[in-house]
């Protein structure tokens, strides 16, 4: 009985269309879903009109990659997370307090200091010890710039 379940065409195309969208959880970049859209369709398609082996592998081919073409930008735009630019981003650093926890010397070195339960390179102008509390002026990738809070 199971085997025959598997020996229909159909029911191979929507396991393989599962199989997709199950791993489109795991796989970055909303591509792999496409196709597994696409397998659904390939299945629906040979429950109406019983397709050849090679007129399946064209409808699989041919809905994905239109599905790929046409959706992915809406789907994207549609799911996606709002885009922060860089100063919106930053707004969130500078002007904020934090803790030095390893002594800042001035240079390409500088130290540590602790921001929201997380340890950052910090750099300044002047020696700064640790256990200070310092000021975030500028943020630069993962460095905080930071200054004396006075």
């Amino acid at each position: 009985m199971l085997l025959q379940l598997f020996q229909n065409p159909a029911i191979l195309w929507f396991i393989l269309g599962l199989v997709f969208l199950l791993a489109e959880l795991a796989l970055p970049g909303l591509i792999v879903l496409f196709f597994g859209v696409g397998a659904w369709l390939t299945a629906l398609a040979y429950l109406l009109f019983d397709l050849s082996f090679n007129a399946q592998l064209i409808v699989f081919i041919g809905t994905s990659v239109l599905n790929l073409i046409l959706l992915r930008r809406l789907v994207l735009h549609k799911w996606s997370y709002p885009q922060y630019s860089r100063n919106e981003l930053n707004d969130e650093f500078i002007g904020k307090n934090c803790i030095v926890i390893e002594n800042i010397v001035p240079g390409p070195v500088g130290g540590k200091v602790s921001f929201r339960g997380t340890t950052w390179t910090a750099k300044a102008n002047i020696p700064i010890s640790a256990g200070e509390t310092v000021r975030i002026r500028n943020k630069e990738s993962i460095i905080l710039f930071v200054e004396p809070y006075i």
